[in-house]
């Protein structure tokens, strides 16, 4: 084997032409505790190599919370579960995971009145499932909906839906807001048929199923869409009193409380 000539000094330069940002900013640190503890040279390596893996990692996770779009604040760790005793935290935990669902296209449905704290779950799930490795997109359903009619008139829904299968969740939120509009609704429908059996969707709704002729207006659609959605999934059903409410007067000084339980 010939020498190998080395210039250290043109290391840093190397590291960045490598587009190793990691390793650039912290080869001086370990190469001294290695010479100081007397690694050998593939213990040196592995652990530049390990660095440069959890930065990446990191910096992954960072680009897909911002795309994600979940709104801020909502964690699994400030979620009041003991306010809603019908959700099971360790299956919400399980959830979290990923793994047992997101790669069968399997769908998460959350039912319950106003204020009872579903998009909270849902988006503290989407942020986990995110730091889990996978893509999420959050979006008032009434949004998604306007974006892909937009589509649908520029004859580019297919494609634009299709561009949605790079996230693993997509995070429908208050889908009982759609407007009774055959044209909204029937892109809504797609959506839901396209990703059928493929790529999952987490649903909130204030509305049980029963009730669901007021978003499509079809009863053929909705039917159909009720079918696709619960085909499967795992539903939960929180009925409870608001869950903002109840977090407001948890926060208020106890004199506060009982002035808000006298006036309820």
């Amino acid at each position: 084997m010939s020498k190998i000539s080395v210039d250290t000094a043109r290391l840093p330069l190397l590291l960045n032409e490598l587009r190793l940002p990691a390793i650039g900013r912290l080869w001086q640190d370990i190469a001294a505790r290695a010479d100081k503890e007397g690694w050998p040279a593939i213990r040196f390596l592995s652990a530049l190599a390990e660095l440069e893996v959890a930065e990446r990692a990191r910096r992954r996770i960072e680009r897909h919370l911002v795309e994600a779009r979940l709104p801020p604040g909502k964690t699994l760790d400030s979620f009041d579960f003991n306010a809603v005793p019908m959700l099971s935290k360790a299956h919400v935990l399980a959830l979290a995971s990923g793994d047992t669902w997101l790669s069968k296209g399997a769908n998460l449905l959350l039912f319950g009145p106003p204020g009872s704290g579903k998009s909270h779950i849902a988006a503290a799930l989407g942020r986990t499932l995110v730091e889990n490795g996978y893509r999420v997109l959050f979006a008032r359903t009434t949004d998604i909906v306007q974006r892909l009619q937009a589509e649908r008139q520029s004859l580019q829904l297919a494609p634009a839906i299709a561009k949605l299968d790079r996230f693993d969740l997509l995070l429908l939120d208050d889908i009982s807001y759609v407007s009774k509009d055959q044209a909204e609704t029937s892109v809504l429908f797609e959506l839901i048929a396209a990703r059928y059996e493929r790529r999952s969707l987490m649903i909130t709704a204030n509305q049980p199923f029963g009730d669901w002729s007021k978003v499509f207006p079809d009863p053929a659609m909705t039917v159909a869409a009720i079918d696709r959605l619960v085909h499967h999934a795992t539903i939960f059903e929180m009925n409870v009193e608001s869950y903002r409410r109840r977090t407001a007067i948890a926060r208020k000084p106890k004199s506060d409380q009982h002035t808000a339980k006298a006036t309820a």
